[in-house]
């Protein structure tokens, strides 16, 4: 399967919980974060020019399905790559899964207390690590933005009361 937006703040969680349960998962990810993916067992690619071929390289051709936390064309992509509709969930492209019927199911679709309480398990296992990108005080929430809205950041972005 493959993951764009890979090393963020929910694509960081999905690799590491689809390995987990044994997928092969490529990641899609900027070269900064590509060690990170690495050591959590998944194949990082880069974004950009030439993507459509690497990843067919490190799929042999055979993809089951993507999870795109990214957005942009990642979805035309998925399908172009002949990967089915209903095994296509994006978390960002409105327009796509309504288009191409793909999924849009997002955290709401498992978000009950037995979920949490697995997650929580795996963290304290230390199974599951939730890589924390940087911490801001609640008074700088505009400057925490302006590093979401980069898109570049591995983990999540915290606002600290």
């Amino acid at each position: 399967m493959v993951v764009s937006g890979a090393a963020g703040g929910v694509g960081s969680l999905v690799v590491q919980l689809a390995v987990r349960a044994g997928a092969k998962v490529i990641g899609l990810a900027s070269p900064a974060h590509h060690q990170w993916l690495s050591d959590h067992g998944v194949i990082p690619i880069s974004y950009g020019e030439g993507v459509e071929e690497h990843i067919r390289a490190a799929a042999d051709d055979h993809l089951d399905a993507w999870i795109d936390t990214f957005g942009a064309d990642y979805v035309e992509l998925a399908l172009k790559l002949g990967v089915r509709p209903q095994r296509i969930d994006t978390i960002s492209n409105f327009e796509a899964a309504s288009k191409y019927g793909v999924k849009f199911e997002g955290n709401a679709q498992a978000a009950s207390a037995a979920v949490l309480a697995d997650l929580a398990q795996f963290i304290e296992r230390r199974e599951l690590e939730i890589p924390i990108a940087r911490v801001y005080p609640l008074a700088d929430v505009r400057e925490a933005y302006r590093e979401l809205e980069q898109r570049h950041t591995l983990g999540k972005i915290v606002l600290a009361p």
